[in-house]
């Protein structure tokens, strides 16, 4: 089974979760604000949408669920990561939400699944790139919402 969590503040990663809901059938959509402990921790694999809000903060949800996932065994889980940013208007810290959301967990165990490549991207710095890809997949709703079920199609093929 897989949980996607995910936290949103307009919408648009609610939207993209229930998409991402719908290509994956074994899976159960979490908003991080109610999402608890238990709730993580019964899942083999995670998924977490996160967008990323002004210079390259995560979003308000997350800035508690993180405090409960630092709490949870994570070790062997597979997690996957999507973020969500805004690469014309902040070139300088587009998904930085999703890299964030990485640094706080990667020394958990887990298995970080999903990179994704930069390439066809506009923006200057991101902490979600690392070893020069994206460390799950990076949307931009704002600028290139025609490219989303595209994305989300081939992202689920590397899942």
């Amino acid at each position: 089974m897989i949980g996607i969590f995910y936290g949103s503040s307009v919408g648009n990663t609610r939207f993209v979760a229930e998409k991402l809901a719908q290509l994956l059938p074994d899976s159960q959509l979490n908003p991080v604000e109610q999402a608890t402990q238990p709730d993580i921790e019964k899942y083999d694999f995670l998924i977490l949408g996160t967008s990323t809000w002004g210079v390259g903060n995560l979003q308000d949800d997350f800035e508690t669920f993180v405090d409960t996932l630092s709490l949870c065994n994570l070790e062997g889980k597979k997690v996957a990561l999507f973020g969500l940013g805004d690469q014309f208007t902040y070139p300088d810290t587009f998904c930085n939400g999703m890299g964030k959301l990485y640094e706080i967990i990667k020394d958990k165990g887990c298995v970080f699944v999903g990179a994704w490549p930069c390439e066809e991207y506009d923006f200057s710095d991101s902490l979600a790139l690392i070893d020069g890809k994206f460390i799950g997949l990076a949307l931009d709703e704002d600028n290139e919402p025609d490219l989303t079920d595209y994305r989300l199609k081939e992202w689920v093929k590397i899942l």
